[in-house]
Parts: structure tokens; sequence; C-alpha cells
């Protein structure tokens, strides 16, 4: 199943190149990593200082389904994803910013400096309510 990708005889040596080295052509020293880390998945993007996107994973887009996009293992290998993805752009520090109550908050973290980024500060922006909307009326049967 899938496509069928169809080869010219030109074209032999040209093979698909990795998402690693597709990634864009900035170069940045320094970062901000967000860890978004749900009850049933995990994203993580890379941005510059100024907020625009370099690279982003999730635990759905490497592949895993269901309940396991939500595990620690998955957000661990959606971190060392982004942490090559990093490297190639030339990072060497950033600062991450964790939102959400998921099982895959530290593990994300943990993945990503296992390939030797440096961290300079973690900040939990989770949003907390207070008081919230109002309640549903209780159900008559």
């Amino acid at each position: 199943m899938g496509k069928k990708r169809i080869v010219k005889k030109g074209e032999e040596g040209s093979e698909a190149k990795s998402s690693v080295s597709s990634i864009s052509k900035k170069r940045a020293d320094v970062g901000i990593l967000s860890v978004q880390s749900t009850y049933n998945n995990t994203k993580v993007v890379l941005t510059d200082v100024k907020g625009n996107t370099l690279a982003w994973s999730s635990s759905g887009a490497l592949g895993f389904r269901g309940a396991k996009k939500g595990t620690p293992f998955a957000a661990a290998k959606v971190g060392e994803i982004l942490a090559t993805k990093a490297q190639a752009i030339g990072m060497k520090e950033v600062s991450v910013v964790v939102r959400g109550v998921g099982s895959g908050r530290e593990s994300a973290i943990r993945g990503f400096i296992s390939k030797g980024v440096n961290l300079t500060s973690v900040k939990d922006t989770t949003p907390v309510p207070h008081n919230g909307p109002k309640p549903k009326k209780p159900r008559r049967v």
C-alpha cells in the first residue's frame, strides 16, 4: 500500500533525505522548547527566542497510537528526535516551557537533554482554573 515512487534513469542516486536534514536552514544558538503534555498525547515545539517555530514533533507523529501516545516512553522519543533537529540547527541552549498535566512532562525534557543540549531554565505555565465555569445541572431521570 502507499504511494508508488517512479525512479527515472537520472534519479537513481537521489534518495529521500531524513527528516533531520530537511528542516529549516536557519541557524540559532538559543531557543525555547515548549512541551505540551496531556493525558493522551505529548507535543513538543522548538522555537527561536522571538517565538518562530523551527521544528516540532509529537507522539502521534512518531507512530504511537491510542493510549501509547500519552506514555513517558513516547514523550522521551519525541524529545530525542527534537534534540537531533536542534543540533542540526546549531542550538546550544534552550529554556523549557512546560504546559499540561500529562505523564510525559519530565521525560520529554530528559530525552531532549540526553543528546547534549544545555538547559537554562524550566518554567511551568500549566493553566490553573480558579472557580472555573458554572457546573452542569444535575441530570433528572
